[in-house]
């Protein structure tokens, strides 16, 4: 059984492909257009498919589009009202909805070959839903869903039970988290539906001296549910244009909505295992990318374990919605089997990149430990192995590498990503070491979801991945799954000291994570990086300046 999903109509178009039951590839479309998010989420290009990946998926596996059982489209466009009926007044839904319900004749001219009636409309917060509950490790377990929208709904809460979903709440638009913590993000001059992950970083700059004002405008009502009224938020600071400088009021108001969402989603939490009583609480959504919330929810709900979708945000819809129909199919879906989903390269391929690119290369006799070398002497790594990354977080596959001792190091990797200085840079860790120096988030944290409270003996010998709060947001390396990362820490261990490296993503501001070898050598050659190791090669730049 081949099924195809497909995530198109608001923003981060992606394809995944499920063949009897498991999953065998997942990407963005962004990694192949070189277009940020793949496209913005305007009415306009609701019509917009993700191409590119949905072709590299087929061609993958080695299916052509006629062979396909299914395509899996996460979003029912039967669903979805007039802009009246929503609540939002946005005359944009009427365009969205037409281009959903051509969305199989668009399907069927980008995949020459498939038959527009294999198209199957998945609901879109089921599609959330099963991208958790289906992908995760546990059969059994509790769903939440939050993002800004659906058809009609912003939130699902429901459980699976041996993978067959029941719903228990959803939380009808007008009303949702996500969408008022986009406002807040244009508010604060960043884009929305892009740059919620900065308010969150800038959050831990200020104090939420507005939470009592806020607290009446988002709450949760106890039956499952919430009501965010609209707010004036330049009550509390003024707007921000884009660039302008952020004052005490900007950071306050961010840390008084971050913690009002922190403090409702554990209500919901709390409301779902009473309804459910499982040990698992699985997650997705946009919402569900905001690492300090999901923290909050593991440390104050009932819930033994809490697993987030890696790529929680839409892109994840076209995994959930593909897993969804081939179990509608009467597959037994498989949980994912990690993030490393998209596009991978073999040694010959990457070496013949090198060539045709003309630059000096080696083949060091352990790449692990050449880059181990230049991450010691506090050079910056560019870091691209194996198979490309499903969702927005870099996890040791398409990675900036550096030295965590040295406090210069924050502003430096910013400067060489070209982006915010409050922002904050993630610790890689081994697996075995992370107790020791992280402390109240889960571990194992594979996927950067959550944040740790760095130890006190280690915030002065890790300074650069020590947020302004204390906190970190970890990823820990299992030698069983990423053997060559953990390789490569250990070797810098050896050598400094230290089982933690700085992780932050391949790319360059308002560019998408690098995703193939020619991708890795533009990225190289346009930032003041000291090593790209790809594959096993090494491409050395030779140095005109002092390091700092």
């Amino acid at each position: 059984m081949k099924v195809l999903g497909i995530n198109a109509i608001y923003h981060d178009p992606a394809a995944a492909l499920v063949v009897d039951g498991k999953v065998v590839a997942a990407a963005e479309e962004e990694r192949f257009s070189r277009r940020k998010h793949g496209k913005r989420p305007l009415p306009w290009s609701a019509w917009e498919l993700p191409e590119l990946s949905a072709a590299w998926c087929l061609e993958h596996a080695g299916i052509r589009p006629e062979e396909l059982d299914a395509v899996a489209y996460s979003f029912d466009p039967a669903l979805m009202g007039t802009p009246e009926d929503s609540g939002l007044f946005d005359d944009g839904d009427t365009m969205r909805k037409r281009y959903a319900e051509m969305a199989p004749d668009f399907l069927a001219h980008a995949l020459p070959g498939l038959d527009p009636a294999k198209v199957r409309f998945v609901k879109h917060h089921v599609a959330h839903a099963a991208s958790a509950g289906k992908a995760a490790p546990q059969r059994d377990n509790a769903v939440l869903v939050l993002d800004g929208r659906g058809e009609a709904h912003s939130h699902l809460a429901g459980r699976y039970v041996d993978g067959q979903l029941e719903i228990l709440a959803g939380q009808s638009l007008p009303h949702s988290l996500g969408l008022m913590y986009e406002e807040l993000t244009d508010h604060l001059g960043f884009l929305r539906s892009s740059d919620e992950f900065k308010v969150m970083a800038m959050a831990s700059y200020g104090k939420p001296r507005f939470l009592g004002e806020l607290s009446e405008l988002i709450r949760a009502t106890g039956d499952g549910g919430f009501r965010t009224e609209r707010i004036d938020f330049s009550e509390f600071a003024p707007r921000l244009g884009k660039d302008e400088r952020w004052t005490e009021d900007h950071a306050d108001l961010a840390a008084s909505v971050q913690t009002r969402l922190e403090e409702v989603l554990v209500d919901l939490a709390r409301w779902v295992h009473e309804q459910t009583g499982e040990k698992t609480l699985t997650m997705a959504g946009g919402t569900a990318l905001n690492c300090v919330a999901n923290t909050r929810i593991l440390a104050e709900s009932p819930f033994e374990q809490v697993w987030v979708q890696p790529a929680a945000g839409d892109a994840g819809t076209a995994l959930g919605a593909a897993l969804h129909v081939a179990a509608e199919l009467g597959e037994r879906t498989e949980p994912m089997p990690g993030a490393a989903l998209g596009r991978g390269w073999s040694d010959d391929e990457i070496e013949r990149r090198l060539q045709t690119a003309a630059v000096d290369y080696e083949r060091p006799d352990d790449v692990a430990e050449a880059v181990a070398e230049v991450l010691a002497d506090n050079g910056i790594v560019a870091w691209f192995q194996g198979r490309s990354e499903y969702g927005p977080r870099a996890l040791g596959h398409r990675s900036l590498l550096a030295h965590p001792g040295f406090e210069a190091n924050l502003e430096r990797m910013n400067d060489v990503k070209g982006r915010e200085q409050f922002r904050p840079v993630a610790p890689m860790v081994l697996l075995e070491k992370a107790p020791e120096i992280f402390g109240r988030g889960p571990i194992p944290s594979p996927y950067m979801l959550f944040v740790h409270d760095v130890a006190p003996e280690w915030k002065d010998r890790i300074p650069t991945v020590t947020h302004v709060d204390g906190t970190a947001r970890i990823q820990t390396i299992d030698p069983e799954t990423e053997p060559l990362v953990h390789r490569m820490i250990s070797a810098f261990e050896r050598r400094t000291g230290l089982p933690v490296v700085v992780n932050t993503s391949l790319n360059t501001a308002g560019r998408p994570m690098v995703d193939d070898p020619r991708d890795a050598l533009e990225c190289f050659g346009s930032a003041p990086v000291d090593l790209l190791a790809i594959g096993p090669f090494v491409v050395r730049r030779t140095r005109r300046t002092p390091r700092p």
